[in-house]
């Protein structure tokens, strides 16, 4: 009996044991947290009480599975902008913290994709594909990690390529009015990216879904989208939608940049990115200054395309290249947010709604428009054309004017007026339209030549196809060195100036022919 006693008395030492075992390794898997409460809700805003701790643009969980970012951090309440819809909530809801920042999904899986700026798939092809997160929210690179932008980003553009040129990792502005072919410069800039191993984000704030649906089906229809990221926040989204839109398309393309590759990003446009945080800033009750925008709105925007530059070699040579779009009104570029950005880019490219009325498209006032980077940009066959150009087509802008009062003008000046009508002519381009390097140089060499003076007004788009078509027998070698930054030496002009003037006889001869004597 003390034996079978004993043993029961081990058993129990032992059991007692193994549970002192188990207490000591336990720990518990609850942490403490922060919940708030709100106090009011607004389009797109709310207001929250408690989370003592929070931080700003701490990211913020309420119910429904709607988020918020906290904006005002007051001492007794907290201004959330909302990141859905704000009727799904009421006051006395609980507000959780999530002590993360706002971030996006990020990789190669987000080629071809069409996303919300919270990563949600908006194409109907499911789930995004990716295990990499950022956030939207990133300091730009530092001075000593930039190197020069000295690599051309060709636009397929003749007017811009010849005369405006953008290099890769700068930052070029679009304005102009209302329906002047804005977007269509950057999706035509996009298109001529294919098998140029250029990766494209394509970032539309506060667009119609239609207007959207159009450039998808553009990008589709032109096999674009393989190495294009689309990041939507549609005009009747929340306000905050559209604040965080450009910004986590921004940390999209910088992924692809960091990971050594090219990139292009386009804003369109940032009027109405101006115009939602100026709604969140006067709902929040932020002091409103010039035409009811925040004193900050010049830092928002800064901050973004601060962030778009060419990387260093030690980094991965990577660049990312800005195309912000602005609208306009009545053509008037001293408004508040046209002169901001202005400021902070490295030149802009200015729509006319007079050329644009009167069919030349892409309606770009040569005038007005300016690349700060200038000829760095540039190949050394486009500059050896270019600033000829760009000089003639002054010229012929002010006579135009100046011929319009019905003054008797000599013959050297109708010469240059028709000399400029025909680089007006052969600046005018087609949407969907892009043009090879060897085909512009050939064309802007012929008119730098005067080839095209002796062709008619009503045939010049014609005439135009036939050079690019002729630019095809354009030696190898040659067409190698126009990729190059070598400058273009006399035999190599001699060239393509033969093979253009070959193309161009049959219309010269023509307007021989049918010319009046006198």
């Amino acid at each position: 009996m003390n034996a079978s006693f004993g043993s029961l008395v081990a058993s129990i030492d032992r059991s007692f044991g193994s549970m002192r075992e188990a207490c000591e390794a336990f720990k518990p898997q609850l942490a403490p947290q922060e919940v708030g409460t709100i106090l009011q809700v607004a389009t797109g805003i709310a207001r929250v009480s408690g989370l003592p701790g929070v931080g700003f643009d701490e990211l913020l969980q309420f119910p429904h599975d709607v988020y918020g970012i906290a904006f005002n951090v007051d001492r007794n309440e907290i201004g959330v902008v909302l990141l859905g819809d704000h009727w799904a909530l009421q006051a006395g809801d609980e507000v959780r913290r999530t002590g993360r920042v706002m971030d996006v999904a990020v990789g190669p899986g987000l080629l071809g994709r069409v996303l919300d700026p919270l990563g949600k798939a908006l194409d109907g092809l499911g789930e995004v594909e990716t295990t990499q997160r950022l956030p939207i929210e990133r300091p730009s690179p530092a001075i000593m990690d930039r190197a020069p932008v000295g690599v051309p980003l060709q636009t397929g553009l003749k007017v811009i390529d010849a005369l405006i040129p953008i290099g890769r990792g700068q930052r070029e502005l679009i304005l102009g009015d209302r329906q002047t072919g804005k977007t269509a410069i950057a999706i035509d800039t996009i298109l001529n990216q294919r098998g140029r191993d250029v990766v494209c984000v394509y970032c539309a704030i506060g667009q119609r879904a239609s207007a959207v649906a159009r450039t998808v089906a553009s990008l589709r229809e032109h096999e674009a989208m393989a190495f294009t990221v689309v990041v939507v926040a549609e005009g009747n989204q929340p306000p905050g939608l559209a604040y965080i839109t450009p910004y986590a398309a921004t940390s999209i393309a910088e992924y692809f940049m960091e990971a050594g590759r090219d990139v292009l990003i386009v804003y369109d446009d940032l009027t109405q990115h101006a115009r939602a945080y100026r709604e969140l800033s006067l709902l929040l009750r932020r002091p409103p200054g010039r035409e009811a925008f925040p004193g900050d709105i010049f830092y928002i925007h800064s901050r973004l395309l601060e962030r778009s530059t060419h990387l260093c070699d030690e980094l991965g040579g990577g660049s990312l290249t800005a195309l912000p779009i602005i609208e306009t009104e009545a053509q008037d570029i001293s408004a508040y947010i046209p002169t901001n950005l202005i400021s902070i880019t490295d030149g802009q490219i200015c729509l006319s709604p007079t050329l644009f009325e009167l069919g030349v498209l892409p309606a770009v006032d040569v005038g007005t428009s300016v690349s700060r980077v200038g000829g760095k940009a540039q190949r050394g066959a486009y500059r050896a054309v270019a600033g000829d150009l760009k000089l003639a087509y002054a010229q012929f802008e002010e006579l135009e004017s100046f011929s319009r009062f019905g003054a008797h003008l000599d013959q050297a000046t109708r010469r240059t007026i028709e000399h400029g009508r025909r680089i007006r002519a052969c600046l005018k381009q087609a949407q969907f339209d892009p043009v090879p390097v060897p085909g512009q140089i050939a064309l802007l060499l012929a008119l730098t030549a005067g080839l095209f003076d002796d062709v008619p007004l009503d045939r010049m788009t014609e005439a135009q196809h036939v050079i690019q078509a002729a630019a095809a027998r354009i030696p190898r070698a040659v067409c190698e060195r126009f990729e190059t930054a070598a400058k273009l030496s006399d035999s190599d002009r001699d060239a393509v100036t033969a093979i253009a003037k070959q193309a161009l006889a049959p219309f010269c001869s023509d307007s021989v022919a049918t010319t009046p004597t006198s």
